[in-house]
């Protein structure tokens, strides 16, 4: 089934069960999905045409949808039509979304073989990353950004504004526990969070009282590293402070994975950072 078929069948499934956008997006998130709502919008209206990899996790979620209601409708999966691999390269390839059939030690290798196919492990900080991390110390107020990278013992920080230790050891850091998050972590105040109010990070340097950290994905969709803003005073978080924290660490991600596909009709496709402000709904 060539792309044009695939989506078409995918618009009509959906339009006959009334399954909606947002709902897909969520769960094709939750399965590991890793272009934004726009994105799967665009490939839906024929205007951007998914990785192979993209196409098998939207099949998967939209099955999963469908599987909780009284239709036999099912969407193929672009691999269907792919040569036959191995198991072990079957799940492989499925990345992220093919998670379910790991044992937890088998999750843990694969993300951290992604951490280190980033090739940014204990390299020097960037503009392309810094001006990032500028930008989120600006809109938040917060006396600390990082973008991070988490192996298998300790948080690299690849861009750092404020007193954050490099190379933290992982079991204390919060960015180990937002790494295991579908969405961000939000602590409004560590002092009044169960899961935080004793770790060294909170009762010594650097105090934190208040953590915003959003999961970034890297190859195959692989949970990485962070975006996350620190500061030493509690505070709010709002929903117009959650879309940019994500558009950020959109933006993280396109410079650790290059940046999205957009299709152009006369040249094919080319290389066009998709994740800006106006790419998150």
């Amino acid at each position: 089934m060539d792309a044009q078929a695939h989506i078409l069948q995918m618009r009509e499934v959906l339009s006959a069960t009334g399954l909606t956008l947002p709902e897909v997006w969520v769960t094709y998130y939750g399965m590991g999905g890793a272009v934004s709502r726009f994105e799967l919008e665009a490939h839906l209206a024929g205007l951007l045409v998914l990785q192979p990899e993209e196409c098998d996790v939207l099949a998967d979620a939209i099955n999963d949808l469908l599987s909780g209601m009284a239709t036999k409708s099912r969407i193929a999966r672009c691999s269907d039509d792919r040569p036959a691999e191995s198991p072990a390269q079957a799940r492989r390839a499925l990345g992220m979304a093919g998670a379910f059939l790991f044992t937890a030690e088998e999750q843990e290798d694969e993300r951290l073989d992604a951490v280190t196919r980033t090739d940014l492990l204990d390299t020097v900080q960037e503009e392309r990353f810094d001006r990032i991390t500028r930008e989120a110390k600006d809109y938040f107020g917060v006396s600390s950004v990082i973008v991070t990278l988490i192996d298998d013992r300790r948080q690299f920080l690849k861009s750092v504004i404020g007193p954050i230790q490099q190379n933290m050891p992982r079991e204390i850091s919060f960015c180990n526990a937002t790494i295991r998050n579908a969405g961000p972590l939000i602590v409004r105040d560590a002092l009044e969070d169960e899961r935080f109010k004793n770790n060294p990070l909170v009762v010594g340097e650097p105090y934190i009282r208040f953590y915003a950290g959003y999961p970034l994905r890297g190859p195959g969709g692989w949970t990485i590293g962070t975006l996350c803003v620190i500061d030493q005073q509690p505070r709010e978080y709002s929903m117009r402070d959650g879309r940019k924290l994500r558009t950020l660490a959109g933006q993280v991600e396109d410079e650790i994975n290059g940046p999205r596909l957009l299709p152009d009709t006369e040249n094919g496709t080319v290389p066009h950072p998709i994740r800006d402000g106006k790419s998150e709904q």
